[in-house]
C-alpha cells in the first residue's frame, strides 16, 4: 500500500490510539456493503475531488493503481465530475491525478 504522507505519519505516531480507531471506521464502512475494492477506491477517488482535495486525490490515485484500476477509468471516474462539481474543480483534481499516475510509474 501506498506509504502515508509524512503529516498522517506523524499524526499516526502522536495520536496512535485516534488512528487506531480512525482506521478500525474505515475499515468497518469497507467491509460493510457489497462494491469490491476498485469501485470503492474510485467513488473515494471521486469524493475527493468533490471536496478539492489534492493530497487525498493523490492518495486515492496511486491506491487505485495498486489495486489495477487503469488510468483510462481513473481518469472516466473523474470525467463524470464535471456537471456536478464544474469544469474548473473536475480538471484540477484530473491533473492532480495525472501527477500522481506519472509518479506512481516513475
Amino acid at each position: 500500500m501506498t506509504q502515508l504522507p509524512q503529516p498522517y505519519q506523524e499524526f499516526k505516531k502522536q495520536h496512535a490510539k485516534v488512528w487506531r480507531a480512525y482506521d478500525k471506521l474505515g475499515a468497518a464502512a469497507s467491509e460493510e456493503g457489497p462494491l469490491d475494492p476498485k469501485v470503492r477506491e474510485l467513488i473515494k477517488l471521486g469524493m475527493a475531488a468533490a471536496n478539492k482535495s489534492e493530497s487525498a486525490v493523490h492518495s486515492h490515485t496511486h491506491r487505485a493503481l495498486e489495486l489495477g484500476v487503469s488510468t483510462g477509468e481513473i481518469e472516466h471516474a473523474l470525467i463524470l465530475g464535471v456537471t456536478t462539481l464544474g469544469f474548473p474543480a473536475m480538471m484540477a483534481a484530473l491533473t492532480w491525478a495525472k501527477a500522481a499516475i506519472a509518479e506512481h510509474h516513475e
